[in-house]
């Protein structure tokens, strides 16, 4: 059968990627796309997805933001740009090696792009939440979005994935998932990719 990109809790992960109090001020649209992981990262939590998150150099850049509620997970220190560093591989392994990525964070075509390039490498799926991944520059997310499409990743959005890993309200955490979508996603400014496309 065709590989379609439907996810499953069984085989996923998420991936939260250097979402630092540095970027705060200088990455596009940054307080929501911080907002739309952290209900991710709920769902996650609630669903039994295990979560990945890296921070790039924090002793320059500063720790994770509070507001992503990340507390409880491992931060693991990073200098390159992709997240797929020696302890996210021993990670992942110890997760069983899972086929899917659903991937949020900070900057989409520097840590974002390196990060699914390696995980396309590996044969896992990308799923790139395109509501909660930003990059300094309008320009940059966009274009991205575009290339990483290219490469094989998919794109999607916050509540697009919420509803998929439920696949339905006879889901036994249907209800608590719906309590994440109580308020629509907020604009994060992506309906101009879409007259590209």
């Amino acid at each position: 059968m065709a590989n379609i990109g439907r996810l499953s809790t069984k085989d996923a992960v998420l991936f939260l990627c250097d979402m630092q109090e540095k970027f705060r001020p200088n990455i596009f649209q940054f307080t929501n796309i911080v907002s739309n992981a952290a209900r991710l990262l709920q769902a996650s939590r609630v669903l039994n997805i295990p979560s990945i998150l890296t921070e790039q150099y924090p002793k320059g850049l500063g720790p994770t933001v509070p507001e992503l509620g990340a507390e409880g997970l491992t931060a693991h220190p990073k200098s390159s740009f992709t997240m797929i560093i020696e302890e996210v591989e021993k990670e992942l392994q110890a997760l069983g090696n899972p086929k899917q990525a659903i991937l949020c964070g900070i900057e989409a075509h520097a840590c974002i792009a390196c990060t699914t390039f390696d995980l396309l490498e590996k044969g896992i799926e990308v799923h790139i939440v395109a509501d909660a991944v930003s990059s300094r520059s309008q320009t940059d997310r966009l274009f991205a979005l575009s290339r990483l499409k290219q490469s094989g990743a998919y794109l999607t959005t916050t509540e697009a994935v919420l509803l998929q890993l439920v696949q339905g309200a006879k889901h036994p955490n249907f209800k608590e998932i719906q309590k994440l979508m109580t308020h629509p996603s907020p604009d994060t400014g992506l309906l101009a990719f879409f007259s590209a496309l």
